[in-house]
């Protein structure tokens, strides 16, 4: 059996009471004594802080690093401002995904692309095997990197008594570099659960001290230190995919419902054609999202009916804490996506009606 890997908080984890469990390769804290239910409430109301180094870091240099990151992803990052932080992903030439990424561009021709764990040594090697031709390096650089994230209504409070920098001048989906806590510090406000806040990426033998300030510094605010639990719930309300559930090597993006981040004109990209062939021809499946009406808790897995007959899958699902229903999200077929479709959830055998609403579940006082 492999080793788990470490994060530099391991021991500062467990010291708080955190429960800790395998997650990407990595050992993990999944919830802290609060649990993960008022984890989740601190995140929507006030902030919380999520230790995310498990998330894979690399940076893009050369003339062709743009040309290159054109070739290997669909959005058009010609685009891109300097500071500028965009979600896309990698595709294989049969459309389906290599794994999502977020791109940043920084100052002097230089990109960082952040990628998921349990994806880094596939996602580098494919990179590399693509590379050939293009005057450009790919630089591992998660060891060296720490990244936590700080996300909610309050986030922003909370950082910015720790900088000198104005936080009003980074706007969704920009970065800055600036001093936090007197750390050199890379944030991107961006992020996963929803809320507005900021991934931090500064060097790991910081992680420790940013940890305890941030955490410090937000006590009035009510931040509270999050595990994976809350993260998944929180991303789940606001239907962000997760690799290995909602997007995997067997789904494309027409029916993961990702196409928007498509630059159809910008030229050619790994996987293009066989992602246009599927927009125009339209996807065997569909992404949606479900409500259920009878009682039961939809699971990733299970079966997804209608008049008994099972016609896709659930690839999330849970009571949100937010909202209170129990809600998934789940492939079907074309045809079975309206609003109002009534299906059922297989669950322990017995199906369980459900039915079709609209995504995401939950949308943030910010972005309403």
């Amino acid at each position: 059996m492999t080793e788990l890997k470490r994060t530099a908080l391991h021991d500062v984890h467990v010291a708080m009471g955190a429960r800790m469990a395998p997650f990407a390769g990595y050992d993990m804290p999944i919830q802290y004594p609060t649990g993960p239910m008022v984890e989740h409430h601190a995140v929507r109301n006030a902030a919380g802080l999520f230790d995310i180094d498990h998330m894979g870091q690399v940076e893009l240099i050369g003339p062709d690093a743009e040309a290159f990151l054109q070739y290997i992803q669909p959005r058009d990052v010609s685009q891109m401002k300097v500071w500028d932080a965009e979600y896309s992903y990698l595709c294989y030439q049969d459309g389906t995904f290599v794994d999502d990424i977020f791109i940043y561009k920084l100052p002097e021709e230089k990109w960082m692309i952040v990628i998921n764990a349990d994806n880094r040594e596939k996602d580098i090697f494919w990179m590399d095997t693509h590379i050939v031709g293009f005057d450009a390096d790919i630089i591992d650089i998660s060891d060296p990197t720490y990244m936590l994230a700080l996300q909610g209504p309050k986030a922003q409070a909370i950082l910015q008594k720790l900088t000198d920098y104005d936080l009003n001048q980074v706007a969704f989906h920009t970065a800055a570099r600036l001093q936090v806590g007197g750390v050199d510090t890379l944030i991107g406000a961006t992020g996963y659960t929803g809320e507005y806040g900021y991934e931090l990426f500064f060097p790991e033998e910081k992680a420790i001290a940013m940890w305890e300030l941030l955490l410090e510094t937000g006590k009035e605010e009510g931040l509270l230190a999050c595990g994976l639990a809350a993260r998944d719930s929180l991303r789940f309300e606001a239907c962000l995919p997760l690799y290995g559930h909602e997007i995997n090597a067997r789904v494309e993006p027409v029916g993961a419902r990702l196409s928007w981040v498509c630059d159809w004109d910008k030229g050619p990209w790994l996987g293009r054609e066989a992602v246009l062939k599927t927009k125009l021809e339209k996807p065997d499946m569909l992404l949606v999202g479900l409500e259920m009406i009878d009682k039961g808790v939809p699971r990733g897995h299970y079966e997804v009916a209608k008049d008994g007959k099972v016609i896709g899958w659930v690839t999330t699902g849970m009571k949100s804490p937010t909202l209170g229903k129990f809600l998934a999200l789940a492939y079907v077929p074309q045809g079975y996506n309206k609003f109002g479709t009534e299906l059922e959830v297989i669950i322990r055998g017995k199906p369980k009606k459900a039915v079709v609403v609209r995504r995401p579940f939950y949308i943030p006082a910010y972005r309403r």
